[in-house]
């Protein structure tokens, strides 16, 4: 069994050297708090002149600020700078600590012609929810000039019995780093994983893909970065000579493998804001398009329908919707789009944590949403059946969360 066999390589990881201050150095998903740039502002405070990936990343708060087109001349003075060890060919064990425990994963390589975030894909590494086409020439551009790739995505697999992660997660591997994350991350651990278990790996992968009906990747975070890094291989792949094409860089994206049944992955819903809006009618004409698909009442609770509180300048109430629909997120997110279709001036925001949603959603002209829970484990059986779900339909853990940047990869 060899791991290519299954879309995975081991990749050259790049780390930071001794000397760098590792709590300055890594930093959150840039697509977190985005309705929130005074977290962004403190990040940028606390990292000053330090070396860290928040120079090399665009967090979405600061979009339409300037200063995006330096993250490629940021990579090439670190690499000048000696900033980062020498690679090293290695699968990382990530141990990650937050509320939640301790959530585990596999740093891999993962190979992009094994990757599809079409609806009605059959590749064996897909997308969970649908991809926003216009996301992706801003995050392509960034790639085209980047030297390095600095992973945020975390990807799925359905493994019950622990089979794939548990095979490698022994108490003797060296340890790469380990430190305290700033802005309340939790502790963040990697160690190396020795090319001895390559092979056990790839046979537990090997038997989740048998069972798994040619499913065996889900996207769980970072699927827009995951679809840009496709679309730019596809662009330059013609013009790589056929024999370099199977282990060139650019086919390759960094990626954080981890098991949708770990005890301390939590699914939470993503709630929903709408900006310049008058609540009330919005809050009207939002029980109108719902209504459309079946029964809706306002503050009035309705027996097997979903609760999804809502918030605005004059207080808080709940809708109680039913539908057809097999989840909350896919009725909410048609009349969403339907209200955002007939409405030029309004625009929605995507926000991790209930009282956070619910704060902002009570400022003036606007309108805050709540969804209701996720079941994670009826992710894979839904992507099979659906292809993909709606946009923001869950999120694996609070923003705080989420994964931080720290290894990176050359990708020229």
């Amino acid at each position: 069994a060899v791991l290519s066999e299954w879309g995975v390589r081991v990749p050259h990881i790049l780390l930071p050297g001794p000397g760098i201050d590792l709590a300055r150095w890594a930093v959150v998903a840039c697509d977190q708090y985005t309705a929130e740039p005074e977290y962004w502002q403190s990040v940028d405070d606390f990292v000053g002149d330090s070396p860290s990936t928040l120079r090399m990343i665009w967090p979405e708060a600061w979009l339409g600020k300037p200063g995006a087109n330096a993250i490629a001349s940021v990579m090439k003075r670190y690499a000048a700078e000696g900033v980062f060890s020498e690679p090293q060919r290695c699968i990382v064990l990530v141990r990650r600590e937050t509320g939640s425990g301790v959530r585990r994963g596999l740093l891999l390589a993962l190979d992009l012609e094994r990757y599809d975030f079409r609806p009605g894909s059959s590749c064996l590494i897909r997308a969970t929810e649908g991809t926003v086409m216009d996301r992706l020439p801003p995050r392509i551009a960034i790639r085209r000039d980047a030297s390095l790739e600095l992973p945020h995505a975390m990807v799925l697999i359905d493994d019950p019995n622990d089979t794939v992660i548990g095979s490698v997660d022994k108490p003797d591997l060296p340890l790469l780093y380990d430190f305290e994350l700033m802005m309340g991350g939790g502790r963040l651990a990697g160690y190396r994983v020795g090319e001895e278990l390559e092979t056990g790996i790839a046979q537990a992968i090997g038997r989740l893909a048998d069972r798994g009906g040619n499913l065996l990747f889900a996207v769980g975070d970072g699927n827009h970065s995951l679809a840009a890094a496709r679309e730019y291989w596809l662009g330059i792949r013609d013009a790589i000579p056929g024999d370099l094409r199977e282990t060139h860089p650019a086919r390759y994206a960094l990626a954080e493998v981890v098991n949708l049944h770990d005890p301390a992955l939590r699914f939470e819903s993503i709630h929903r804001v709408l900006f310049h809006v008058d609540p009330a009618r919005a809050l009207a004409q939002l029980c109108w398009e719902l209504g459309k698909a079946g029964e809706v009442r306002l503050d009035t609770p309705l027996p097997g329908a979903w609760r999804i509180p809502y918030s605005h300048s004059e207080g808080r109430g709940a809708l109680y919707v039913r539908t057809a629909d097999s989840l909350a997120v896919e009725a909410v997110s048609r009349a969403l789009d339907a209200m955002l279709a007939g409405d030029p001036e309004m625009t929605i925001d995507y926000i991790h944590g209930e009282e956070t949603a619910l704060r902002l959603g009570a400022q003036p002209g606007r309108l805050g949403l709540l969804l209701p829970g996720f079941d994670k484990s009826g992710l894979f059986p839904a992507v099979r059946a659906r292809g993909v779900l709606p946009r923001k339909s869950f999120s694996m853990g609070e923003a705080h969360e989420k994964r931080y940047y720290m290894e990176c990869r050359r990708i020229h």
